[in-house]
């Protein structure tokens, strides 16, 4: 009996002695430090730089679209009726520089010939008359009077005629230099004002600039958006990585091109990761000090990584998990 005492308080004290060992270890294990990430991408927020009302949608959330498709159209009459009257505005002036090349019309040129011709058979006519007015006067046969009245006409005439010379001259040689540059650069003008409403008109219709998925549509067929109000919002998944906010005091252990293995619950995998980038500056979060004295606020800093190679199914906002004490073994 006293043997079998013996026995069980042996193994009374072996059990107790497993158990603290086994307390003794668990309290003594230290827990993996698991650092926890987020993925993103980069969003397009496709918008247009005319205000309009949405006249028709031609996406859904969550499709798939491929760049160049057309995402929405914007109603503008307003702007339909600026191109009309910057188109109306673009003939008056073709119209004046085309009159500014040609010159003046072929019935205009034959116009100021005949007032030549008349202006010169009227010179001559003044001549005649000034050559027998003096010859009298010469004779003593006609007064003064008369041979200054013959001269003053002479002398008019000879005006005259040089004046109509230079009116057909003006009619064949046609507009002047600085009038065609004039005509030229208004209708220059004009063509510019048309262009930019016609570029307006064409930003009404906006398409995706990158393949990739509709997230989010800010406003519907019908609603009035503004000058480069976000309309539709699209992921390109093609283009993911994945950010952790690190704590200062864990940095030492990373740098910029190091790779790492990291667990992706929603696809219940590992990926490889590569450190792409690494803040410059703390974020505004901190952690509290453990201890209020000898200690210090610890802050964090935005760490990225991109995956190595493709993943399939990945999209933003899954998390991802990476042992941090395995990083560099």
């Amino acid at each position: 009996m006293k043997k079998r005492n013996v026995i069980w308080l042996i193994i009374a004290v072996v059990v107790i002695i497993a158990v603290v060992a086994l307390v003794g270890w668990y309290l003594k294990r230290s827990e993996p430090t698991i650092i926890q990430g987020t993925v993103e991408c980069t969003t397009y927020k496709a918008s247009s730089k005319i205000a309009g009302r949405i006249e028709e949608m031609k996406v859904e959330q969550g499709q798939h679209v491929a760049k160049g498709q057309l995402l929405y159209v914007l109603s503008t009459p307003e702007l339909d009726a600026k191109l009309r009257q910057a188109e109306a505005v673009k003939s008056a002036a073709t119209a004046l520089d085309q009159k500014a090349l040609a010159g003046a019309r072929v019935q205009q040129i034959e116009a100021a010939l005949n007032m030549w011709q008349k202006a010169q058979a009227g010179k001559e006519l003044a001549q005649k008359t000034y050559d027998r007015v003096k010859a009298l006067y010469d004779k003593g046969v006609v007064p003064a009077q008369k041979f200054d009245e013959a001269d003053a006409n002479y002398r008019a005439m000879v005006a005259t005629e040089m004046a109509a010379k230079a009116q057909y001259d003006l009619a064949v040689a046609g507009a002047s230099k600085e009038d065609k540059d004039a005509a030229a650069a208004q209708l220059q003008q004009a063509e510019g004002v048309v262009s930019e409403v016609e570029s307006y008109i064409s930003d009404a219709m906006v398409y995706s600039p990158v393949d990739g998925e509709v997230s989010t549509i800010i406003a519907e067929q019908g609603e009035l958006v503004g000058t480069g109000y976000p309309v539709v919002a699209i992921l390109d998944t093609s283009d993911t990585w994945v950010t952790f906010n690190i704590k200062e005091t864990l940095l030492p252990k990373i740098t910029t091109g190091m790779k790492m293995k990291a667990y992706v619950p929603a696809l219940d995998r590992y990926v490889e990761l590569e450190v792409t980038y690494i803040s410059v500056q703390a974020d505004f979060a901190t952690w509290s000090a453990t201890r209020t004295q000898g200690s210090f606020d610890i802050r964090t800093f935005a760490v990225k990584a991109r995956p190595v190679t493709d993943v399939e199914n990945i999209r933003p906002g899954m998390s991802v998990l990476v042992n941090w004490d395995e990083l560099g073994k």
